[in-house]
């Protein structure tokens, strides 16, 4: 099932899935009778709640209202993630062309949840950078509460997976000498469209992944490249964090990052980024200067 959230006519969310043919099944009624908020959100990430088997059961039963796609505003799956952890150096193939040895352990940092948004929303520009840059990612959200889980059994914690990108002010990060201000400005962490859930995606570890910008592919790898597998994310993490149903792990990104480049490439006013994972369709943005909101 590939799970949506969206906005009603009156701006409130709603959580669907989506069909063939861009249709979205609107399974709000599952949780709520109302228009649910971005906490009730979360709570269908929860695989305690069986939201999925009731969700499963009333699309086959194809007696809840649809949606057509282009009728309503997509936002990020998980509106309000309680956490966005991320993995830094975890593709081989980009720690060997950053000339960097291979972590011994997963790098750790955080996004605020204010970076969290949707496909075809924009990525607005900070006034102070000049160097945004792009980061394709695969992101696992996770589906149970989960302290001291084993790699053995780390599956049973995960609800799906949905494309990330983990969008980074350059400028910002080097200057600091630390990355929470250059990883956490508004906007720096869409997601989406869609959480396809784990029967959806047979193989996480042997998915394409690519970033476009303007069209031109300038990412392109696979997720077989990862170095620390989603089974000892989940226990690494697990074991002095514990993770939350709608927590977002974003696993790192491969080669091809725009400052790495010659010469960098960074993002501008009036790009289109887009992530593409196999499976997960594509995550795309329009990148606006910051002044788009004055």
């Amino acid at each position: 099932m590939k799970i949506v959230t969206f906005k009603d006519n009156i701006k409130n969310y709603r959580i669907g899935a989506l069909n063939a043919g861009n249709q979205i099944t609107d399974l709000t009624s599952l949780v709520s009778n109302e228009s649910l908020t971005a906490n009730e959100i979360v709570n269908c990430f929860d695989l305690e709640t069986g939201f999925v088997e009731k969700a499963e059961t009333t699309i086959n039963e194809d007696r809840l209202p649809k949606i057509n796609r282009h009728e309503i505003e997509i936002c990020a799956p998980v509106p309000r993630p309680g956490k966005i952890i991320c993995i830094g150096l975890n593709y081989r193939d980009h720690a060997e062309e950053s000339g960097m040895p291979i972590p011994g352990s997963p790098i750790i940092f955080s996004k605020f949840t204010n970076c969290a948004t949707g496909s075809g929303s924009p990525i607005l520009l900070p006034v102070a950078s000049n160097q945004v840059d792009f980061e394709a990612e695969f992101a696992v959200v996770v589906g149970r509460r989960a302290k001291w889980v084993k790699k053995e059994n780390a599956f049973e914690y995960v609800f799906g997976y949905t494309n990330f990108n983990d969008v980074s002010a350059r400028d910002f990060q080097f200057a600091d000498g630390q990355w929470q201000r250059g990883k956490s400005c508004d906007t720096f962490a869409p997601m989406g469209e869609f959480v396809a859930t784990c029967d959806e995606i047979p193989d996480p570890h042997n998915l394409r992944i690519r970033f476009r910008l303007n069209g031109e592919t300038l990412q392109d790898s696979n997720t077989d490249q990862l170095i620390f597998k989603i089974p000892e994310l989940i226990e690494f993490l697990s074991a002095s964090i514990t993770l939350e149903p709608g927590d977002v792990i974003a696993t790192g990104t491969p080669p091809g990052v725009g400052f790495a480049r010659k010469p960098p490439v960074f993002m501008k006013d009036g790009d289109t980024a887009e992530v593409e994972i196999e499976g997960l369709g594509i995550l795309s943005n329009p990148v606006r200067s910051q002044n788009y909101l004055r």
